[in-house]
């Protein structure tokens, strides 16, 4: 740069003093300090660095040894600028004076250790972690390829293709009997694993059917059985502890929350001022807000009086802070440890963080929760596949037999379309669509069965209070009702005395004649013809006369 004129002459004698005292080890040589006013090069003439300081002549009048720019009448070209970076060079001060040392070159580097390859289950976790999947379909897609190597005698997966799926997948719905939908989860495994992780061709992917979708609706219990669970619940053991289980099914039932979306709930996400709850990264990593039953504010106090309990204890104890999502722990630090984050919910006991290995107080686990559930459905004596998820089916068809419309139910539950809720439609239809079976209309003009009618094999034996009792001995008291049996006709009230008749019994709705079956005369001895359509319905607005239908009997069976 000196040689180049950019810089004043003390600049270019400033950096040619740290040049030199780079460059000079500190025994031997010239004295580091140079006088004001001398020449640097001279100073660091041992070893010259004649490419940095290169001079042109003085010009007149100036000091001996400043640099200085051409004169613009030169006709010398400009300096080669010196490389950016100039190389260090160890000198051999053994060598006679004045002779330049040769640099000596540096041994070569030693080649750093390949990295260990991480395992392939860990590139599975890695993957879903990055594209942001659940932890559940972590858990899912680990567990199928898994299974897939250990099917083929711990080959890699890159080493298998098309057929090797098929075998794997055709003995797991053979042999394994795996549902439908079992079959197309681990397919959608097999695929990540080959499309995401392995970034391999599956050229063969249109060779592997899919199994078709099955059809099923869900699981409903009456307002009844409801009401009889939920006692249930209320009288566990786990509910007199800090697990109020009872709690947390009428919290599922009043707002139709899923299990995880429940024991999952903060401190924060309760307004009790809105009557309003919280639901944070729901399926699908969806937030909603859902009402808060006015029967559950004082619960819900008192819930969090204990939960607080726990929470002064764990910051006394100095335990880390409870679970975080993301990166809020890293970014506020005290959010963990703070009131608002603290579990709704907490278990009584602490548990080791997977992931972090850190000792923390997660919430309930929802083992425990299905576990009282099931046996309160069992001392109930429902016999329906119940099971957490109930609950919720339950909420969406009571709602919709209340009247609330179905897109208010739609976004209380979370479905992003429509057609998901509809299927609670199917399950507000009585039994056939509200279609009479015609054993009951057989049944109905036949009448009464008489006295002297033969008794049917199946018939049931009769009561003992109808049984006379032997002579000498006193009448065996009238038998206990089973439970939920009601006296609807005579006979059953004579029996269970004990029980009254229900206040109102719905009668069978029978359809309306609209045509008249059979011939229809015309006066004397006229032949039998088709029944002429009826008269008009006459109409606020307008009559709108009805066309004629050649078929009464088709007509009369399609009105009904």
């Amino acid at each position: 740069m000196c040689a180049w004129g950019w810089t004043e002459p003390e600049s270019c004698m400033n950096i040619q003093f740290l040049l030199v005292k780079v460059h000079v080890p500190e025994s031997g040589g010239p004295a580091r300090d140079a006088p004001k006013g001398s020449d640097a090069c001279a100073v660091a003439a041992e070893p010259p660095i004649t490419s940095v300081c290169a001079t042109r002549p003085p010009r007149p009048g100036s000091a001996p040894g400043r640099l200085h720019r051409p004169w613009p009448w030169s006709t010398d070209p400009w300096p080669t600028p010196p490389p950016w970076r100039i190389p260090t060079v160890k000198h051999d001060r053994t060598q006679p004076e004045g002779t330049r040392a040769a640099p000596v070159a540096a041994p070569p580097a030693a080649p750093a250790p390949p990295a260990a390859s991480p395992r392939l289950l860990e590139l599975v976790r890695r993957q879903t972690r990055l594209l942001h999947y659940s932890l559940r379909t972590e858990e899912a897609y680990v567990h199928w390829v898994r299974a897939y190597v250990r099917y083929h005698g711990l080959r890699h997966p890159s080493e298998l293709a098309g057929p090797e799926i098929s075998d794997f997948l055709t003995w797991l719905a053979h042999d394994r009997q795996a549902a439908p939908g079992t079959h197309r989860q681990a397919l959608s495994a097999l695929l990540f694993l080959y499309q995401k992780v392995l970034r391999l061709p599956v050229p063969w992917i249109d060779e592997i059917g899919r199994p078709k979708n099955e059809r099923k609706l869900p699981v409903v219990m009456s307002a009844d059985e409801v009401a009889a669970v939920l006692a249930r619940l209320d009288a566990h053991p786990l509910s007199q502890s800090l697990a109020p289980v009872g709690l947390v099914g009428r919290l599922l039932y009043g707002t139709g929350m899923r299990l995880l979306e429940g024991l999952r709930l903060r401190v924060k996400d309760i307004d009790f001022d809105r009557r309003a709850v919280i639901v944070r990264e729901g399926k699908g990593f969806k937030d909603r807000v859902v009402m808060l039953p006015a029967s559950l504010e004082v619960p819900l106090r008192e819930q969090l009086v204990r939960s607080h309990a726990l929470w002064r204890e764990d910051r006394a104890a100095g335990l880390a802070g409870v679970h975080v999502p993301h990166a809020l722990a890293r970014k506020y630090p005290r959010a963990a440890e703070s009131w608002s984050w603290h579990w709704v919910f907490p278990h009584a006991q602490l548990s080791t963080d997977p992931r972090t290995g850190l000792h923390r107080r997660h919430h309930l686990l929802e083992g425990a929760f299905q576990r009282a559930f099931k046996s309160a459905v069992d001392e109930a004596g429902i016999a329906k596949p119940a099971s957490p998820h109930t609950l919720r089916h339950s909420f969406a068809t009571h709602l919709l037999q209340s009247g609330y419309d179905i897109r208010t139910v739609q976004e209380l539950l979370g479905h992003a379309d429509v057609s998901t809720t509809m299927i609670y439609t199917h399950v507000l239809r009585l039994g056939g669509g509200a279609v009479r079976s015609p054993l009951d209309a057989m049944a109905q003009h036949a009448g009464p069965p008489s006295a002297a009618s033969p008794a049917h094999p199946w018939s049931p034996l009769p009561s003992p209070a109808s049984t006379p009792a032997p002579s000498g001995m006193a009448a065996p008291p009238p038998a206990a009702p089973p439970p939920g049996a009601s006296a609807t006709s005579p006979a059953e009230a004579a029996r269970y005395p004990g029980v009254r008749p229900p206040a109102t019994v719905r009668p069978v709705r029978e359809p309306a004649t609209v045509y008249r079956v059979g011939a229809c005369p015309r006066g004397g001895n006229a032949p039998a013809s088709p029944c002429p359509p009826p008269p008009p319905i006459a109409r606020a607005a307008r009559a709108t006369p009805s066309r004629a239908t050649p078929n009464c009997t088709a007509a009369a069976a399609s009105a009904s």
